[in-house]
């Protein structure tokens, strides 16, 4: 039996295909082209009520019972929920992890992708102010985390699913007009996770 993972190749595809790669877990992928508007299909509306990618179906959930879950962010709970690993069960060390994995859901995500959508924009005047709101937040964002990971290794003390959640997005610094090398904390650590021989397997799975 495997997991079903509905993605294309974005920051919120990648952190999941990331996980489910460092956690073993079998699964199969089949691709949501959001460019085509596969996500308002009838079939993957009723496994993600909100038409977003990614989604997951695992046909082997609670008490073997055949459960979708969509959200990036509480697929990656789920996984490392079924899985044991890269969330602690209980304690300090767990709320560290879910208020990272929050930060990237409420914060860093929203706005770089909004900085995807105002640099893509010709009309100069139209992105202009976009980039300039967007941009602005989007760096202060880095800065949070280059100072996080000044003195810890990981987000939250040991590697977690808050980690793949970011990567996802910090894979994406040339289209935030980001350079690392403004904030080397954080390089250090997105090479250190690109490194890894899992995070290049999520990374090479075809999503497109």
């Amino acid at each position: 039996m495997s997991i079903q993972l509905f993605g294309f190749d974005t920051p919120n595809g990648r952190k999941i295909s990331v996980a489910l790669e460092e956690m073993g877990l079998p699964y199969q992928v089949q691709v949501v082209n959001i460019t085509q508007d596969d996500q308002f299909k009838p079939d993957f509306l009723r496994i993600s009520p909100n038409n977003k990618i990614p989604a997951i179906i695992d046909s082997d959930g609670p008490d073997g019972q055949a459960i979708s879950v969509f959200e990036s962010g509480a697929i990656l709970i789920y996984l490392a929920e079924k899985t044991g690993l890269f969330l602690p069960a209980k304690g300090a060390a767990r709320v560290s992890v879910l208020e990272w994995l929050m930060f990237q859901m409420g914060g860093f995500g929203p706005m770089p992708g909004q900085v995807h959508h105002f640099a893509g924009l010709t009309n100069a005047d139209d992105q202009r102010y976009g980039l300039q709101r967007y941009m602005t937040e989007t760096l202060r964002l880095y800065g949070v985390m280059d100072k996080r990971l000044a003195d810890h290794t990981f987000f939250a003390g040991e590697l977690s699913i808050a980690d793949f959640a970011i990567l996802g997005w910090v894979w994406r610094h040339p289209r935030h007009q980001v350079d690392l090398a403004e904030f080397p904390h954080v390089k250090r650590w997105f090479e250190q996770l690109m490194a890894r021989p899992a995070v290049q397997r999520g990374f090479a799975v075809a999503l497109k």
